[in-house]
């Protein structure tokens, strides 16, 4: 999994319909250190994420535009660099995120990319059956999103650490 013996530091941030995006009531999770130190990390993250449901990974980066899903949750591991990332929209809060960090995104939960390094590079996927659609900070879109939001189902399991995890535990706490 994740070459550590132990689960990494979990941050959660709660981000509520700002009128512009609709979030989430789902907090979106932040695991720190969750990716092994050396070695081919993104390799080994795209193979954690395939192991624990969330196939058919990407390599890219974090778009300079608030931007989110209302198809889809998404993951995202940061194997490379540093970026720091508005969450939750303009109104939210900005996070650092640094190589080994991963960050799992509600569907419509908005995400920006502030300032990143050089050498970012960052490993994205979406639970197995979830496609993701790109939506705008709008909110001329936000009503249809909504809709959308609400009819996505959790995945079957933690990308990080498979099974249901500090992820399912901490969405199924906040739907009950």
């Amino acid at each position: 999994m994740s070459g550590k013996s132990h689960v990494p530091m979990v941050e959660t941030y709660h981000f509520a319909d700002d009128g512009t995006v609709p979030n989430n009531m789902l907090p979106l999770v932040v695991y720190r250190g969750a990716l092994a130190d050396g070695g081919d990390r993104a390799g080994a993250c795209e193979r954690m994420f395939a192991a624990n449901g969330w196939p058919d990974a990407w390599r890219n980066g974090i778009y300079g535009h608030h931007h989110y899903h209302s198809t889809a949750h998404e993951v995202l591991g940061i194997a490379r660099g540093h970026a720091r990332v508005r969450l939750g929209g303009e109104g939210g809060q900005t996070v650092e995120l640094r190589a080994g960090d991963v960050v799992v995104i509600p569907a419509g939960v908005a995400h920006k990319r502030e300032s990143a390094s050089s050498d970012l590079l960052v490993i994205g996927a979406y639970p197995k059956g979830q496609r993701p659609d790109m939506n705008q900070a709008d909110p001329g879109r936000r009503m249809r999103a909504s809709a959308n939001v609400a009819a996505v189902p959790l995945p079957a399991s933690d990308p990080v650490t498979g099974g249901a995890g500090p992820l399912l535990e901490r969405w199924r706490q906040r739907l009950s």
